[in-house]
Parts: C-alpha cells; structure tokens; sequence
C-alpha cells in the first residue's frame, strides 16, 4: 500500500530511471503521426489511387469509383452532394478500426499520446487509473471483431496482387502476365499484413478453439502454435506492415502522377 501511495504522488515525469525512457514513446509518436497524416490527405484526394493493374491499398476493395477495378461503378448517387466523395472513405475505417483498437497499438499510443504513464515507472499527468473497464475505452474490445473484416481485407488485397501480375501489352493492347516493381510491392504488403493480421492476440485465442487447455487437441495446439510464432513479434509486424501499406499506397499514386515509372522485371 505504501508503494502504491508513492506512485500515485509521483509528478508528471518524475522517475529514478537514469534511462532515455522518452525516446520510444517519442518516436512512436512521431511514427503514428506521419501515418495518420498521410492516410488522412491520401484517403481525401480521391484520386491517382490506381495505375494500370495496381490499386492503392488504402482504396481497397474499391467499391465505388471511377477506376476500373470498381465493383459497382462511379460515385453512387446516395453519397451526400455537400460531401467530398472518396472511394477510401467506404472501406478505410474497417482496417483502421482493426489497428486502432490492437493490443499492440493501444499500449504504445496510451503511452506516446496520452502519457497512460509515458513509460513504466514514470509519473503521469493523472491521478488515477481508469483502465478500459467504463466508455469510451470500453468500446476497446471490439478488437475481435475488427479481425474478421481484417482476415477479409487480407483477401482482397491478395485478390489485387494477383491482378498486379496481369498488365496491358502497349503494343498488342493484350493482358499478358508480367511483374512488375508494382507487383513485388502489393505483394510484399500482403506478406507484412498478413504477417501482422495473422498474429493478433484475438486470432491467438480463437486459433486455440477458446480452450484454457491445449492437452489432447493436437490440431488446435498445431493452430495455436503457428499464431503463436507470428505473435512473439507483433510489434515488429506491426510496424513494417503500418510503414509499407503506406509506401504501397504512395508508390501506386507516384507512378499514376507520372512522377515514377513502374519498372517491368518480367
């Protein structure tokens, strides 16, 4: 009880440790506030979002726009005239609302945006812990269910690396296979998300059969296992799956501006 009086009266940043403890959530949030910045004006334009066989994963599954791998045509007519129309604006909030509310993600925000401490064993700017037990951190746990729209989006993203591998032959105006640097980069960001999305704490658990005990049930330990190796490193996922969806997106809305030439391996 006496240790924990001494906590709750430690000061904002006040600490023992003679570590740069404010380096990692300092860089956490210098990383997690380039990527919403740069999804947030790349999910607005609305544009140069395709090239060729490529579309940006950020407008994936496309449902409605103006570029030919939309499902159901040009903007619908439902969509409100005083409202900037965004094909990423339909799909964005399912994979955003899967990384948003990932145990990873939460602790690392907590700690780089809000100081829930800053770091371990550092005061923070409050002078109790409310944990996600009342609204809105409550709604935390919808996690689970983000998964399933996330092992869906794993889908159509492997869907559009294997439309990446088919482009037009200027000179024929035929679809022979090729690949592309377009194609080795939707592709290896299907790995990285697939990597992170296949590791997540909830697919853990239901990989295990949402048993307490493994014993005698050798295919779900087999499962659990495979989730299990993915885990160990889901920070790591994490971060290069967050970097390279955003390289991905950047890459195909370069190479539509004219900016880069998509460079033909095959």
């Amino acid at each position: 009880m006496a240790h924990a009086d001494v906590l709750k009266r430690r000061a904002f940043g006040e600490t023992m440790r003679r570590d740069a403890w404010w380096l990692q959530p300092l860089l956490t949030f210098l990383g997690l506030s380039a990527f919403i910045v740069y999804s947030t004006w790349a999910a607005f334009q609305g544009d140069h979002y395709h090239a060729g066989p490529y579309l940006s994963p950020f407008y994936s599954p496309e449902l409605f726009g103006d570029s030919p791998h939309s499902w159901f045509g040009a903007r619908p007519g439902w969509w409100p005239a005083w409202l900037p129309f965004s094909p990423a604006f339909l799909i964005l909030w399912a994979p955003a609302g899967f990384r948003l509310t990932c145990y990873y993600y939460r602790g690392a925000y907590y700690k780089a945006f809000w100081a829930d401490p800053p770091s371990c064993t550092v005061g923070e700017p409050r002078k109790r812990y409310l944990g996600e037990s009342a609204l809105p951190l409550i709604l935390q746990n919808v996690h689970r269910y983000f998964l399933y729209l996330a092992l869906a989006f794993l889908v159509f993203l492997s869907y559009d690396a294997w439309n990446a591998l088919w482009h037009v032959d200027p000179a024929t105006g035929e679809t022979v296979f090729g690949i592309g640097a377009g194609t080795l980069v939707l592709t290896l960001n299907v790995v990285l998300l697939g990597g992170y999305t296949l590791g997540c704490h909830s697919l853990r658990h239901l990989a295990g059969g949402c048993l307490d005990r493994l014993a005698g049930r050798p295919v779900r330990r087999t499962a659990y296992r495979c989730v299990s190796c993915l885990n160990r490193k889901h920070m790591v996922w994490a971060w290069m799956s967050l970097f390279w969806v955003g390289f991905s997106d950047l890459y195909v809305r370069l190479v539509s501006m004219g900016v880069w030439s998509d460079w033909r391996i095959l």
